[in-house]
């Protein structure tokens, strides 16, 4: 027997797709606006820091947990009335008004105005090891973990703009950083490859890569980078405490790279000191529009813009 699905719509005045600070502040100020916000949580619930450990730069709280921060966050978007989903938007059209967007559950969401959340995600390396101490030694954000690293030998990966600013941060708290690159020149800008050959505390091992993070079970932590010549294949064991991968971040914006105005390898573009994208009524905020900053309270920053956008841009189409 064939059995069908129905197909639910549901209509809002602001739809956010996206559950990091951006989308959960976004929320906040949506209700506050009286827009009844729906939002759509996503294949990760929380976003990236849900993948943190301890957060120390969150403005007013010393030291807290990435899950419980947004655990908190979400519990203060539904206490002002948003309605927060636990679906995944496979299909998004900006095309017509309202704008329509296809739900995984079968649920069709169609909104008057649209904020998207959907963040960026670090681009990894690819290893076993590597998820394993994910948080436990292994980052892709210095300006977010270097502290936890003072007086200790670090390893970082990559040889672009990223990779040398995060290397020359970490040398605030590190005994030494070794910068590990596949080929023999960077391609980072001059002004920071100086900086960083300058910098006693920095190492760097040229024509290498790193195939193997070591490290112990109880507790869980990381002790060393292997790392292979791809010249020659030799490998070598660089004793460390942990491991920062820079190879670059990779902005969720599959739903909308074909429709919206991108740059910079596929962030959303958004006119300047403001969240709006080259569709009226298309709002971007967070990671998926910050190839530069790419922090938590940045990010709630523009969810707080975003909203406040809809409000003006509903308000002014009636």
């Amino acid at each position: 027997m064939k059995v069908s699905i129905m197909s639910q719509t549901r209509h809002t005045k602001t739809l956010i797709i996206g559950s990091g600070p951006a989308g959960y502040t976004a929320a906040v100020y949506a209700s506050r606006a009286m827009l009844e916000p729906i939002l759509v949580q996503g294949i990760e619930p929380g976003g990236q820091l849900t993948t943190t450990t301890e957060v120390e730069n969150w403005p007013g709280d010393t030291e807290v947990q990435g899950p419980d921060l947004m655990i908190r966050m979400e519990g203060h978007a539904r206490a002002m009335g948003a309605e927060i989903v636990s679906d995944i938007i496979l299909d998004l059209d900006l095309k017509n008004r309202p704008f329509t967007a296809k739900g995984d559950s079968g649920t069709i969401y169609t909104a008057d105005s649209v904020i998207l959340a959907t963040g960026a995600r670090a681009k990894w390396l690819g290893l076993p090891c590597e998820q394993r101490f994910k948080g436990f030694g292994v980052s892709a954000c210095a300006t977010c973990d270097g502290f936890f690293y003072r007086g200790q030998e670090l390893v970082i990966v990559g040889g672009g703009n990223t990779a040398v600013e995060e290397a020359l941060f970490l040398t605030n708290f590190a005994s030494k950083v070794t910068l590990v690159h596949r080929r023999d020149e960077l391609r980072a800008e001059k002004i920071l490859q100086d900086r960083l050959f300058k910098n006693p505390k920095i190492e760097t091992v040229w024509f290498h890569e790193v195939v193997e993070i070591l490290g112990s079970e109880n507790p869980r932590g990381v002790e060393a980078a292997r790392v292979k010549n791809v010249k020659t294949g030799e490998l070598t064991d660089i004793p460390c405490k942990g491991v920062f991968i820079a190879i670059g971040h990779a902005p969720a914006s599959e739903l909308v790279n074909s429709v919206l105005e991108t740059h910079n390898g596929g962030y959303v573009k958004v006119e300047a000191g403001t969240t709006r994208t080259s569709i009226p009524g298309v709002f971007a905020a967070g990671d998926l529009t910050d190839h530069v900053y790419r922090q938590a309270v940045t990010s709630a920053g523009m969810g707080c813009m975003a909203a406040l956008d809809a409000e003006k841009f509903l308000a002014e189409s009636g």
